[in-house]
């Protein structure tokens, strides 16, 4: 079995009609782009792994291929890369959408991988008076929101969010939302490509159609018992070494935030592997066998089995650190730390 090593993975870049045309401070090099994009896949299946000894191969093969001690334990038996992380740069308007549960998923969408969708949003970047949509107001009912779909008044049944940078919120599936401009946002989620679109305000695709809309599978779908889901609060995590916090844990991934100001010790859990999401800042990943140098809108792959390794930045570094968890196990250790019950229910969501 090849030493365990960390290994970055190239991102994909998807063109979207409602994407930018620069995705700086991310990808600074990216200006002036010929086409819109949208999205930047960070953990992707097609995506190519940098380094090691997976080099050259997609993330989706290369997770065929790995020894169960760089998964983790409890991720053996996982078919697919569990997790999509991607960074998100709209220009206009999302559609206003929703996704499935896997109940639904697994039933209904067996062809599209069987998988409902689950997300949260990480608000890199917020110009002044950025806003998201996220959950309906309480008392929306099937009716007026079929009839306000009709209308093109929908947005007015949803609970408006303003966004700052470093905001943070959980979309369950079964919540309508939309994202709108004046943002960059890191998206963290199930691995699932299922989106139903119900409103996309009147857009033409490449050939000049509509986009298609999927209401009737939406309408199955939306809870409209209640909201669930949006801003969250995060945790702060003692360490004496950075600044960490806890933004949301479910049963498909928990997401730390850590911003680091000198070196960061990182501890290996053999139960799972670690993505680090690089959000601001550069410097190394090393211990006394390798040395790597990280950069701003990298993703990086940190095997179960990988002995203890340092992050040293060379400019203050905020990243994304997230983990595939046990959740009853994750609750139980905060537990032990001494968080209670009311402040837990903020960032473990059910």
């Amino acid at each position: 079995m090849d030493a365990p090593t960390p290994f970055r993975i190239e991102p994909i870049f998807t063109p979207r009609i409602w994407g930018a045309r620069s995705l700086a401070p991310i990808y600074p090099q990216k200006s002036h782009l010929a086409e819109p994009i949208g999205e930047a896949w960070l953990t992707g299946l097609e995506c190519k792994i940098a380094n090691g000894p997976y080099r050259g191969e997609s993330l989706g093969e290369s997770w065929r291929l790995m020894p169960a001690e760089w998964r983790g334990f409890s991720l053996t038996a996982y078919r697919d890369f569990p997790v999509l992380t991607k960074f998100i740069f709209p220009n206009d308007k999302l559609s206003i959408q929703v996704h499935p549960d896997d109940v639904f998923a697994s039933k209904y969408e067996e062809a599209a991988g069987g998988r409902g969708k689950t997300e949260m949003w990480h608000i890199v970047s917020a110009q002044p008076g950025a806003e998201l949509l996220v959950g309906l107001k309480p008392g929306t009912t099937k009716p007026q929101f079929v009839e306000a779909v009709q209308q093109g008044t929908v947005e007015d049944l949803f609970i408006r969010h303003p966004v700052r940078t470093g905001d943070t919120f959980f979309v369950p599936a079964g919540t309508q939302h939309a994202i709108f401009p004046g943002v960059i946002v890191c998206e963290v989620q199930e691995y699932s490509d299922l989106t139903y679109r119900v409103y996309d305000y009147g857009r033409l695709d490449s050939s000049g159609k509509p986009r298609e809309l999927h209401i009737e599978k939406a309408l199955q779908v939306t809870n409209f018992s209640g909201t669930q889901g949006g801003k969250v609060m995060p945790l702060a995590l003692h360490s004496p070494d950075a600044n960490k916090h806890l933004l949301a844990a479910c049963d498909f991934f928990s997401t730390e935030l850590w911003e680091c100001h000198k070196t960061t010790p990182i501890e290996s859990d053999p139960a799972h592997f670690q993505l680090l999401v690089i959000l601001q800042g550069n410097g190394k990943l090393h211990d006394s066998d390798f040395s790597f140098d990280y950069q701003v809108g990298e993703s990086w792959f940190l095997p179960a089995s990988l002995p203890p390794m340092l992050l040293q930045p060379a400019n203050s570094t905020s990243l994304l650190r997230i983990i595939i968890p046990d959740r009853a196990e994750l609750h139980q250790q905060l537990r032990k730390l001494g968080f209670d019950e009311a402040v837990l229910s903020r960032v473990l969501m059910g």
